[in-house]
């Protein structure tokens, strides 16, 4: 049985995901959460767009592990997995990658990834070496609370933060067991389906996240189908955090012939989109009138 998460709203937090998520609160911000696929197009890329982006305006940075059978993730992300992958990255190099960031950026960072990428390559030794690449949370989409014990010890022994999801069609005892195994923040699935962008924000998300929030008192962060900044300003109220994907894997997809010649411009490019969506997340009444 898993048990209620520590409130990382109180006065000492237990990991670099909490201390920003606090430091956040009291500026009276929200917290941008990008997704980039590792290994789309490359590895070096990847890295080189992380650093940019931490200084762009990314508060928490998601690093996806590609996979070749995501349950979770929409057309965009697949086919930046099925990029990243038929060029020859492995977990192996994810690793050293983000050991690399690590050593010079503070922004916290956690991996997506599913339960079958850790099973083969050992859940002791995943934990071990994401630990030691300074990896700081993991979110497995297709791991529920009630088959997360093994891996869950092992996390907490390592405090490091397992991330569960919670949904929109998620039930009142759902909500609790998500809760009390959860740590680092909940990711509120802003939709049903899959990953990508979309055209408006569900009409009855305020709703679903009161109901998440009546269950936890980590922080909510909001994400699937946040496609540019007026919907990321439209989110922010409700959370405490934004983690916006599919856009920004598209603009990489736009530019994969660029990138080979002029991947500087192509991560300027990104990283100008970020910037406006820390503006948008954050704006006060003041600074639209």
């Amino acid at each position: 049985m898993c048990k209620r998460s520590v409130n990382y709203w109180g006065v000492k937090p237990v990991s670099r995901i909490g201390q920003t998520f606090q430091e956040l609160k009291a500026k009276g911000e929200k917290a941008l959460i990008p997704y980039v696929s590792c290994g789309d197009p490359s590895l070096e890329f990847t890295e080189q767009l992380v650093l940019k982006l931490s200084k762009a305006g990314a508060d928490l940075l998601e690093l996806g592990i590609p996979y070749s059978d995501p349950v979770a993730d929409g057309p965009t992300i697949q086919k930046a997995s099925q990029r990243a992958l038929a060029a020859g990255v492995k977990l192996e190099g994810i690793l050293r990658m983000a050991a690399s960031l690590r050593g010079k950026i503070q922004t916290p960072l956690i991996f997506m990834t599913y339960f079958n990428v850790i099973y083969r390559y050992g859940l002791k030794q995943f934990v071990d070496r994401s630990l030691y690449a300074g990896i700081d949370g993991v979110i497995v989409p297709d791991l529920p609370p009630e088959e997360a014990g093994a891996f869950k010890r092992l996390m907490d022994e390592a405090e490091l933060d397992l991330i569960f999801l919670a949904a929109p069609t998620s039930t009142g005892e759902r909500l609790q067991k998500i809760a009390s195994c959860a740590r680092g923040f909940i990711y509120c699935v802003s939709v049903t389906g899959v990953t990508g962008s979309r055209e408006k924000i569900n009409a009855d998300l305020a709703t679903f996240i009161e109901k998440v929030r009546s269950h936890t008192d980590l922080p909510l962060a909001v994400g699937f189908g946040i496609a540019n900044p007026l919907m990321a300003r439209q989110v922010a109220p409700l959370a405490e955090g934004v983690i916006v994907g599919s856009s920004i894997i598209e603009r990489i997809e736009a530019n994969l012939p660029l990138i080979n010649e002029q991947p500087d411009v192509v991560i300027e490019e990104i990283c100008a989109y970020v910037t406006e969506l820390k503006k948008a997340i954050n704006f006060t009444k003041e600074s639209i009138g």
